[in-house]
């Protein structure tokens, strides 16, 4: 099995380390020029957390909003959704919090992995049972709809009698290539996610779980813009490509020809996109500065619509005086967090695309 890892590693085209070397230069310019606030960054942080919490169990089926999520966090009752749903960003919420607060001395262990899943499940009534254990059925892997229920099977993962013996060869080659340094950590990295979500190894929480485990290896291995940048946001905004990666590189596994370059091509435009945007948080003198509290109300306005919208529109829903609007759209074109369409009167606005650069 663990030449298998290697020999998927090995022999992968340019456009993959094209990737890690862009990666790395943000990298590279983040810790060199990261100098913002405490302060600001502790909000930031807090920001993100609300943020990955929500998008990561709504790609799992949950309906909270980052809204619900934050009130469920402040301990509001929220009557119309399901205990479940608040159950689930709770445990989220609090794991991730403690991967982004204590990430130098977490051990990355099998159980670190058993402990996070408990962790992670310890408020859902139904998962008392398997909570931090394998599983002991076979499972498979399905888009969900918002109701939880399965629209499409992806593809069969590991079967259970088999999954304590493969998780234990995955951690053990991740933790070995981690100190032999024979490739670059964001390969590995990519092959660990991939792999355990082929295993499956758990009952339920398993896409969850790996996202935490994504934040926590990065965070370990110098990544250390993760708790300001969600992942789990880009990773929600494209959720069907993410499953198309998933399958494309999973269904060779096992075979004679196995194919990691769909997945981690995926997910280093994933973590190339946060990187950006990391750097964009340096273009300020600090994260407090980046948006006014009018530019910061205008900006929430803009994000949390779907459509595409006016400065008339901005304006008679926010109050705020239409020079001030121009002022704060300029700004956010600079930052590249929204994009105009059309010109003159006809001008409109909407949320950067971030899927036409992974297209």
């Amino acid at each position: 099995m663990t030449n298998k890892f290697n020999n998927r590693i090995q022999s992968l085209p340019q456009e993959i380390h094209a990737l890690i070397e862009e990666i790395d230069l943000l990298k590279s310019k983040w810790v060199s020029g990261a100098k913002l606030d405490p302060q600001a960054l502790s909000k930031l942080r807090k920001s993100v957390l609300v943020t990955s919490t929500g998008a990561s169990t709504r790609i799992e089926g949950s309906e909270l909003s980052d809204e619900d999520v934050e009130r469920v966090m402040r301990g509001l009752s929220i009557q119309k959704f399901k205990n479940r749903d608040k159950q689930e960003v709770r445990g989220y919420f609090e794991i991730l919090t403690n991967v982004f607060e204590a990430y130098k001395s977490i051990p990355f262990s099998e159980s670190t992995i058993k402990f996070f899943h408990r962790e992670l499940l310890k408020y859902t009534d139904k998962d008392t049972a398997h909570r931090g254990n394998y599983k002991t059925t076979d499972n498979k892997v399905a888009m969900v709809n918002s109701d939880g229920e399965p629209t499409q099977i992806l593809f069969d993962t590991t079967a259970a009698y088999l999954t304590s013996k493969e998780m234990q060869e995955l951690v053990e080659w991740t933790q070995n290539a981690f100190l032999e340094r024979k490739f670059h950590p964001l390969l590995i990295v990519g092959n660990f996610i991939v792999e355990f979500l082929l295993i499956h190894p758990f009952a339920d929480g398993n896409g969850r779980l790996s996202r935490v485990l994504s934040n926590l290896l990065l965070l370990q291995h110098g990544y250390e813009y993760m708790p300001y940048i969600s992942q789990e946001k880009l990773i929600e905004d494209n959720k069907p490509e993410y499953y198309v990666a998933l399958r494309q590189s999973q269904k060779t596994f096992r075979t004679d020809k196995e194919n990691l370059v769909p997945w981690l091509s995926f997910f280093f435009k994933i973590i190339l996109e946060q990187s950006k945007r990391a750097i964009q948080l340096l273009s300020e003198e600090e994260v407090g500065k980046l948006l006014s509290p009018q530019q910061q109300t205008i900006w929430n306005f803009i994000s949390k619509s779907n459509a595409e919208i006016t400065p008339l529109e901005i304006s008679k829903h926010t109050k705020i005086p239409r020079p001030t609007i121009n002022q704060a759209l300029v700004k956010l074109l600079r930052l590249k967090w929204i994009e105009r369409i059309g010109l003159g009167r006809a001008t409109r606005y909407k949320i950067f695309a971030f899927k036409k650069t992974i297209g």
